[in-house]
């Protein structure tokens, strides 16, 4: 019996961000493992030409929920999608779906945020603080709700070199940024943005800690409780062992380093990379949503969802079990044979960048269009340069991150919920994982066929002699470089010669010795 489970029985959920890569697995591990929930509610928006209800049919034939469709696809049909916006007044949702809402929702899973690291600040702050501010509006007026999940990150507070589950002192007044959004024009806005974020690295984490205070502000008595996930990367578990959906965080890198065009990345091996796998947020988010509404708290509680505390793994280590694992669950034609190498020197590895990823970029560009063939790598190698200028804050700076309530809530679950609803990462072998999470890469993100795999293995091989090939040209062009320009070299040269002459020639006294 799952007491965990058994909570869910009968409810009503309202779930943002459903579409996003969270939001796909919360939905489907809450119909799996909590096959009483009554219904799911899904804040969604059009996309292009495709409306809400064709934007869940999308959703649901999805690999993700293949499982679900072939042992219950009765349970999909509680899944309602209401058409609204974050960005919007009033979440953009019509009076009827507001008040159907407010008359049934029990639990509010809110995930919805641009997670654009890049993004524009005026865009930001209006779905990730605003956004929040309008969800909270909406939970004071239903009429049964027990609670509300808030899906933050734990890079809120990067700027600390250690962070405790507490909301810590914004860097300005979120209100006095929210009225700038009404008047101030997009350029201004731009110019601002360095002046604004101040030591934090992009516009993403500094949004979501001006969320965090507007929860502090805006929730009064509601049941309340923040979930901070670190670096989400590919399942461990479930519902698919390294199922991933999006090129975001290291999944870019993967692709990257095992296409062989990811070469060089400014990064510092020793560090803890504190990757968290989509189930153990995912799972923790369902038990505090029942811990929330079951032993209701005065003050909003944070959960700092890390694997730093209970399995540190150091970036070089990742590196190391990856790279093993491209080189055997191959991805389709490589460009060169993968291989990454961490540089902790900025100036060191942008010499590098232009010697490993940009000359071979424009040449084979060059080549291609000779041969009539579409140029394409120069357009690649700036996606990796941009993906690489997004993660390198995260690559050379490492946090202690506390997880007290964690471990606390772990401890308050029965073994039955442990096992159906785990956020316990003692069992993760990180080298099984990064295989899991390399193949899961090649087959839902490439959308390569794990039939491909002896093709691939063979044009590795290829690429791996070419590659020596290519070494030992890059030798002797730049030893016969050297002796041209060098007399010293020449000298040095021949006397290595003369001396490999001598060795032979005493090769046979030595022999009958």
């Amino acid at each position: 019996m799952s007491t965990v489970a058994d909570f869910y029985n009968g409810k009503c959920l309202l779930i943002t961000g459903a579409t996003g890569f969270m939001g796909k697995v919360l939905v489907e591990k809450l119909l799996r493992s909590c096959p009483g929930i009554t219904s799911i509610y899904l804040l969604m928006r059009p996309k292009g030409a495709m409306d809400v209800k064709a934007r869940l049919d999308e959703l649901l034939h999805s690999k993700l929920f293949d499982q679900l469709r072939a042992s219950s696809p009765e349970v999909l049909r509680k899944l309602h999608p209401v058409q609204g916006d974050i960005t919007l007044p009033a979440l953009g949702i019509n009076d009827s779906a507001t008040q159907e809402l407010i008359s049934n929702v029990n639990v509010v899973f809110h995930a919805a945020a641009t997670v654009k690291f890049d993004e524009a600040l005026k865009l930001s702050l209006q779905m990730n603080v605003m956004g929040t501010k309008r969800i909270l509006e909406l939970c004071h007026k239903m009429e049964n709700l027990l609670a509300v999940i808030h899906v933050s990150t734990a890079y809120c507070n990067c700027d600390r070199g250690e962070v405790k589950e507490m909301v810590y002192p914004p860097p300005i007044d979120p209100e006095r940024l929210i009225q700038l959004v009404d008047w101030m024009d997009d350029e201004t806005f731009n110019h601002l943005t360095p002046k604004l974020i101040g030591s934090r690295p992009n516009t993403y984490t500094y949004t979501k800690a001006l969320a965090e205070r507007i929860l502090v502000q805006e929730a009064g008595d509601l049941p309340l409780a923040v979930v901070r996930p670190s670096i989400v990367a590919a399942a461990w578990r479930e519902p698919i062992p390294g199922w991933v959906d999006n090129l975001n965080g290291p999944t870019g890198l993967i692709v990257g380093a095992g296409k062989g065009m990811l070469r060089t990345l400014h990064c510092k091996g020793e560090l803890v990379a504190d990757l968290i796998p989509v189930d153990i947020p995912i799972n923790l988010l369902i038990v505090s949503a029942w811990y929330t509404a079951v032993h209701r708290k005065k003050e909003m509680v944070i959960y700092n969802c890390v694997s730093g505390m209970e399995r540190p793994v150091t970036w070089g280590a990742i590196r190391d079990h990856g790279m093993t694992a491209l080189r055997s669950n191959v991805m389709n034609d490589v460009v060169w044979y993968p291989h990454l190498h961490f540089t902790p020197h900025k100036v060191v590895n942008t010499m590098a960048v232009i010697l490993k990823h940009w000359i071979p970029a424009y040449v084979m560009d060059t080549a291609a269009r000779l041969t009539g063939k579409r140029p394409i790598m120069v357009r690649i190698a700036q996606k990796l340069d941009r993906a690489a200028a997004c993660l390198e804050y995260f690559t050379t700076h490492e946090w202690k991150f506390s997880n007290d309530n964690v471990q606390a809530l772990w401890g308050v679950l029965s073994e039955p919920d442990q096992r159906t609803f785990n956020f316990n990462l003692s069992a993760l072998h990180w080298q099984t994982y990064m295989e899991q999470y390399c193949l899961g890469t090649k087959r839902f993100v490439m959308k390569e066929e794990l039939t491909t795999l002896p093709t691939a293995r063979k044009h590795l091989n290829k690429m791996w002699w070419f590659q020596q090939a290519w070494r030992i040209a890059v030798v002797i062009m730049s030893w016969r470089v050297l002796m041209l320009r060098s007399e010293a070299a020449q000298k040095a040269w021949y006397a290595l010669f003369r001396l490999l002459l001598r060795m032979l020639t005493y090769l046979p006294l030595v022999n009958k010795i």
